[in-house]
């Protein structure tokens, strides 16, 4: 005589959830083992690259005009034209820069920028060295007390990616901090004349201060 087993429909959903229980189980730990090994080897990459910051440093300024506006003897017409040295002293890391601006500014005075103008994007290779020219004019600039010399806060701002083989991350925003001494006039004459406009060079090699 033959034995039959029956099951109740209790004990066969009760069956069913347990299936379903061990293969989400399975999903999840195959999942976190996958996202774990992901985030070691971007932290291992990190550690062998880690990217340092890029170098800049005021190497020129030249005042192409620099002369009182004739509306008012203390105001001033001027024209600078700044050379930055941009390094990248990584070895394997490019580095994109974006939406650069540089502005200009009285050292001792109100850090109010007086002259801003904008840099053209760029991407900077493995250990490269760019030169940045910037040109910034002005009309009806508040005059600092100069005695044939004038100091200049200079601030480079913008955003920089990191790129590392075919791989480029997200925006970094960066600003650079300057100081441009020029020198112009004589003892005699330490101030620029209301009607003669006056130009100078001046060779900085200055180093800036870089934050990311």
């Amino acid at each position: 005589m033959s034995q039959v087993l029956t099951k109740s429909p209790k004990h066969c959903a009760k069956q069913g959830l347990n299936i379903n229980y061990k293969h989400y189980k399975k999903l999840f730990y195959a999942f976190s083992t996958f996202f774990l090994s992901v985030l070691s080897f971007i932290f291992l990459v990190w550690l062998i690259l880690h990217p340092s910051k890029p170098d800049f440093s005021l190497q020129e300024t030249d005042i192409n005009q620099l002369n009182f506006n004739l509306s008012g003897s203390h105001l001033l017409n001027s024209s600078f034209q700044f050379t930055f040295l941009s390094i990248n002293p990584n070895k394997k890391v490019g580095i994109y820069y974006d939406e650069l601006k540089v502005y200009a500014s009285h050292k001792d005075g109100p850090q109010i920028p007086l002259l801003q103008t904008s840099l053209p994007s760029f991407y900077q290779g493995h250990e490269e060295r760019n030169v940045l020219t910037a040109s910034l004019v002005g009309t009806g600039l508040p005059r600092a007390t100069v005695t044939g010399k004038l100091v200049l806060s200079l601030r480079v701002t913008g955003k920089l990616r990191w790129k590392v083989g075919t791989w480029v991350s997200g925006r970094y925003r960066f600003n650079v901090k300057c100081v441009a001494i020029m020198e112009f006039g004589s003892a005699a004459a330490p101030s620029p004349s209301p009607s003669v406009p006056l130009s100078s060079t001046s060779e900085q090699g200055t180093q800036c201060s870089t934050a990311v």
